[in-house]
């Protein structure tokens, strides 16, 4: 893949299929495999594998969810003379897939564009149920050898730069499956964080007041309970949010009464469940074509919103509201719960595929209530107009919390890292920080647009530092650069957060952009050597020679 100037490197062409064998595949180790047992595995391209009896990987990539095993295929196909292992804090792989089990939980981007272009979608419906996606990242990983590499019950707590031994030395927690944890060390060259950005603990607390005078059960989605039963009974779904719209036409079902309560609208967008024109594209072409033909379409599609969204902002509220009015046969039902304050795009859009949500609301199985609490009362919830809603269940869809890179403790040279300070490059690494990267999805679009641009990224900068015999690579931003917040998004989420956040400068490569067409074209052309401080390896790493990077 690279080429001989690391500065004119041209994108490579993403696969349409799957290949036959993966190159350099490599035995990284079972999820049962303890931390600091030599697994066997061959040294890798920067120190090899295991270093004074503490078990080393040239590349730890934390997080086995969508982002950790799209990664991981990255690493082994582009960087295949190099040892990685991916670390998972949880009981199995999936990342939010495997968290979020409650009822209807399902994507809100399409699944042919959410998912891998290297691993084609292939099941009917275009937004998938939460089950379904996580049975295809397991046959991904299982397909691609990804699991051998897995370390299931692993949380990393902190990592520390050494400038001298220059690499990170990782303190984890390994979790037995009984519950006992034990604290493990490994160390890496190259970490990759790709634990998302929200808090997988803790959801958002939004301090209801009175809740404690409530008789009836409280649950929030983050942590459904499995025995949880809705049938027949009064539910309110406080939230307005992607969550609660798609909670409301679920448990609508069967539930005696579902009564969606929000403080204020949320810009919602009928779609169809199923992709007609993908199914037609399937039918005549092979697959890996179709897959490609119709990612492309998504692409352009959703892009096309966002920036009509965005550019048009009058034109793109009258859309929306005129198209739920038609489904719902109410204007006046629209202008009071379903025309937000905001602009279209100000916030994250919501999509509820063939418009469950409104048939739910036609059909009498459901309500909406746009209201301000005054108080949980035992009953239910009093608002501030003295209705009082009574309820047996009452859902707390009220957000999640963000939280950066998993909560884990950085420090370089022993100064601890204020990741407020930092400007991020390309989306990808910290300045400051050597031999790390972390995964950030799109906010406008699918989050694996950008995530596997941001792992193809990573490989050429592993190739980089290989090819130049660098022992570390880290960015440095220009002087007099403007900064500003990581995530352009109104919504009370990001706000709460993003303080703790890097930031974003004004110009490229630090400027985190939300338009995949241009990403796609430029991030990959990013000339290192311009843009990165290229460290020569020391004396503790010149025992081994890099291998020479594959042409």
């Amino acid at each position: 893949m690279p080429a001989p100037s690391a500065a004119s490197e041209p994108p490579r062409e993403v696969p349409g299929e799957p290949p036959g064998e993966v190159p350099g595949r490599r035995s990284g180790g079972s999820p049962a495999e303890p931390i600091g047992e030599p697994p066997g595995e061959p040294p890798g391209g920067f120190t090899g594998g295991f270093t004074g009896g503490v078990d080393h990987r040239d590349v730890v990539v934390v997080g086995a969810g969508l982002s950790g095993i799209g990664a991981a295929y990255r690493l082994q196909t582009e960087c295949p003379q190099l040892s990685y292992a991916v670390l998972e804090a949880r009981d199995d792989l999936g990342g939010t897939w495997d968290l979020f089990r409650y009822p209807g939980v399902r994507s809100d981007s399409d699944m042919f564009t959410l998912g891998y272009s290297f691993k084609p979608w292939r099941d009917a419906q275009a937004l998938a149920d939460g089950p379904s996606i996580l049975a295809y990242l397991h046959e991904t990983a299982e397909e691609f050898g990804i699991d051998r590499h897995l370390r299931l019950r692993t949380k990393v707590v902190r990592a520390d730069w050494s400038g001298a031994e220059q690499r990170w030395s990782l303190g984890l927690e390994v979790r037995d499956e009984d519950g006992t944890v034990h604290e493990r060390t490994m160390t890496c060259s190259f970490l990759y964080s790709c634990a998302g950005y929200y808090d997988y603990d803790r959801g958002h607390d939004a301090l209801l007041p009175g809740l404690a005078d409530y008789r009836g059960r409280v649950v929030h989605p983050q942590f459904w309970p499995e025995d949880l039963d809705w049938t027949g009974r009064r539910v309110l779904v406080v939230g307005s949010g992607a969550t609660a719209v798609t909670l409301v036409p679920t448990l609508a079902r069967d539930a005696a009464s579902v009564t969606m309560l929000q403080r204020s609208p949320t810009w919602i967008s009928a779609v169809p469940g199923r992709d007609r024109l993908a199914d037609a594209l399937r039918r005549a072409l092979p697959a890996g074509l179709a897959h490609r033909v119709i990612r492309a379409k998504n692409i352009l599609f959703s892009t096309a919103v966002y920036q009509f969204c965005r550019r048009r902002p009058a034109a793109a509220r009258e859309f929306f509201t005129s198209r739920a009015a038609r489904i719902l046969g109410s204007e006046e039902l629209v202008a009071e719960h379903f025309t937000p304050s905001y602009d279209p795009w100000d916030q994250r859009l919501c999509a509820v595929p063939d418009a469950d949500l409104f048939e739910a609301l036609k059909q009498g199985r459901a309500e909406v209530v746009t209201a301000m609490i005054d108080a949980f009362v035992p009953e239910g919830v009093r608002l501030s107009s003295g209705r009082v809603l009574e309820a047996d269940l009452v859902v707390t869809a009220t957000g999640l919390r963000l939280l950066p890179f998993g909560r884990i403790a950085l420090t370089v040279d022993g100064t601890p890292v204020e990741l407020s300070e930092q400007f991020v490059w390309n989306g990808a690494m910290l300045t400051g920080v050597p031999n790390f990267a972390v995964c950030f999805g799109y906010t406008n679009a699918s989050w694996t647009l950008r995530a596997d641009l941001t792992h193809r990224l990573v490989c050429k900068v592993l190739r980089h530092l290989e090819r130049h015999d660098g022992g570390a690579v880290v960015p440095r931003a220009p002087r007099g650069m403007t900064e500003q917040p990581l995530l352009d998004l109104r919504s009370g989420y990001v706000q709460r957060a993003i303080g703790a956040f890097p930031r974003q400068g004004d110009r490229r490569p630090w400027r985190v952009r939300q338009n995949y067409l241009l990403d796609s074209a430029t991030t990959l052309r990013t000339p290192l050597s311009r843009t990165l401080e290229l460290v020569p390896r020391t004396a503790a790493r010149r025992g081994t020679r890099p291998q020479e990077a594959r042409a």
